[in-house]
């Protein structure tokens, strides 16, 4: 399917214009005038408007597409008609770019399209999932339960990462004031204290040594330490983006100390809710592990989800692979094969995310507690690598003075 735009008369001659799905120009012309529209131009679109002018330079976050699927779903269930819902939210929304995309997804259902095929040309901000369940609920009329779903699953996910943004601030804006007064005491304290110490014969202490020679290395050679940041910033994320280096981080992520537990009760309780919500939602089961295995974030979960699949799709259920994997714990196997045993896999699967976000949240709320002897090591090191590299030579010059 590709996007085309158009100029067209309708019956009265108003021209009007937009963007239609068709998979060519002259199915895209049959559209048209199924809908009463005589064409004048049909040519090919390989973006939308408000992508090609507002993508590379805004973004919409998730906080906006949850205000706009409580909006929808608030109006849908008042039983006002989709366009007048769209173009009302449109007036309120602030950012610019994402009122744009509401506009076009008004002027494409305007244009003939359905909704789920109007926010596909917006991908880039209306994920899979999120498109795929507003295509079941057109398919089966409900689409006020599916908004209220959706709606629920988007604030999860905005709340489980404003916890994590508010437990770990506290040890991130401490260790970067520590960085701050490390970089500030070799580059005033240190050469000050050299000039000083240059004028005795004696051996500086190897700590003094080191911070001079890093004081050196950053005024000297700056432009070649910006550059080696960079070059090793952009060889990491090279490595993190390939097909070789992309399972060894994911697996690194998974086994990392304290993150590691962490990261994976996350994605289970996404795992489990997403398929629990898609299943209630109508989705077919193979549809619905395809679309999770492509949002999962992580290479690895992404690998058992397939293995999974492919073990549905042979109809051997999910629960053998999910127990042969080593990612699922015996809790989330047994309850999935307990739902499998008496056909009520969603509704087990949700006390599965239920009982991982309980979990995850106590994980969190204590997760400055778990950072906290961390952090204590890392600054105790950095500070006694300082005091020594300033009083040493202190000490070397008492003994220089000292009468004999």
């Amino acid at each position: 399917m590709a996007n085309f735009k158009y100029r067209a008369r309708d019956r009265f001659s108003k021209l009007v214009t937009g963007i239609t799905t068709a998979e060519s120009k002259e199915d895209a012309a049959k559209k048209l005038k199924d809908m009463g529209y005589v064409p004048v131009s049909i040519s090919e679109s390989s973006d939308s408007g408000a992508d090609a002018i507002f993508r590379r330079f805004n973004k919409v976050r998730p906080e906006e597409i949850a205000a706009f699927t409580r909006q929808l779903y608030s109006l849908q269930k008042a039983g006002v008609p989709l366009l007048a819902s769209l173009e009302a939210i449109a007036l309120q929304t602030k950012n610019k770019y994402f009122k744009f995309v509401i506009e076009e997804l008004a002027r494409s259902i305007k244009g003939g399209l359905s909704l789920s095929e109007a926010l596909m040309r917006h991908s880039s901000i209306f994920d899979s999932i999120y498109i795929s369940m507003i295509k079941s609920a057109e398919a089966g009329g409900r689409i006020v339960e599916i908004l209220e779903r959706l709606t629920g699953l988007i604030e999860q996910d905005i709340d489980t990462r404003a916890r994590i943004k508010a437990a770990t601030r506290y040890p991130m804006i401490a260790f970067f004031t520590l960085c701050v007064g490390f970089l500030i005491v070799v580059s005033f304290v240190i050469p000050r204290f050299a000039v000083i110490y240059s004028q005795f014969n004696t051996a500086l202490p190897l700590p003094t040594r080191i911070l001079i020679a890093i004081n050196l290395a950053i005024s000297k050679f700056w432009y070649l330490f910006i550059l080696v940041v960079v070059f090793t910033i952009f060889a990491f994320l090279r490595f993190i983006n390939s097909k070789a280096g992309r399972p060894i981080w994911d697996n690194f992520k998974l086994k990392i100390f304290i993150f590691g537990p962490l990261v994976s009760m996350l994605v289970m309780s996404r795992f489990a809710r997403i398929t629990a919500i898609l299943l209630r939602s109508g989705l077919p089961i193979l549809e619905i592990l395809e679309l999770v295995k492509n949002t999962s974030g992580n290479i690895i979960i992404a690998r058992a989800i397939d293995n999974i699949r492919e073990s549905v799709n042979q109809g051997r259920g999910m629960s053998e692979p999910m127990k042969v994997s080593s990612l699922f714990p015996p809790i989330v196997v047994q309850m999935v094969s307990i739902g499998e045993q008496t056909g009520k896999v969603d509704e087990l699967l949700l006390s599965v995310a239920d009982y991982y976000d309980r979990e995850s949240g106590y994980m969190i709320k204590n997760l400055t507690t778990y950072i906290e002897p961390l952090l204590i090591f890392v600054l105790a090191v950095m500070v006694l690598i300082m005091a020594l590299a300033i009083f040493m030579p202190m000490w070397n010059l008492i003994r220089v003075f000292r009468p004999s």
